[in-house]
């Protein structure tokens, strides 16, 4: 690399299969900063990269809670506690009349909280990658499929981590500039 700084290593593999397969033996050699590309959805290769669960529904959740509660509570408000009016001799704090107004801030506000759960759990946006910087990576959205170990795991050493991925038997290994 000419005495360049090394973002990470990048395996080249030719199947989903071997790219799965060399996911779970990174993984279980206790790599734990790698990420894998392919130009389409791989089953179990999220679980092989050691991908943690998926929290995005926790925040749908709590969205859809504090708009629910949120768009009940500003009803209440308004309509028994600061501006009431009998309307039709209605009590109140009629609770039918507000379900429909809940039942949308709970949609919107889970919505939204979906969407900027999703972008921040994900990292996003994130125009720029060291990969890219790798011309062999311009396969990974049409044929071929990537591994990649980071430069910033723990157990990285650039000699011992491009052995062993070399000893995984890919078609390339790629050192990728930070």
């Amino acid at each position: 690399m000419n005495g360049q700084r090394t973002a990470g290593l990048l395996a080249e593999f030719e199947k989903p299969e071997e790219v799965v397969a060399a996911a779970r033996a990174a993984y279980g050699a206790g790599y734990r900063r790698l990420d894998a590309f392919t130009p389409y959805p791989v089953e179990h290769l999220s679980e092989a990269i050691g991908f943690p669960r998926d929290s995005v529904a926790a925040f749908v959740l709590a969205g859809g809670l504090v708009g629910g509660a949120g768009g009940y509570l500003l009803q209440y408000w308004a309509a028994v506690l600061s501006y009431p009016l009998n309307v039709g001799g209605r009590p109140f704090h009629s609770w039918p009349s507000f379900i429909p107004v809940t039942f949308e801030l709970t949609v919107l506000i889970g919505s939204l909280f979906a969407v900027a759960s999703f972008m921040l759990l994900n990292g996003l946006p994130r125009p720029h990658h060291p990969v890219f910087e790798e011309p062999a990576f311009k396969r990974a959205s049409r044929d071929r499929f990537f591994l990649y170990l980071e430069a910033a795991d723990p157990l990285f050493d650039e000699a011992g981590a491009r052995s062993f991925l070399q000893g995984l038997k890919p078609l390339g290994v790629y050192a990728v500039p930070a």
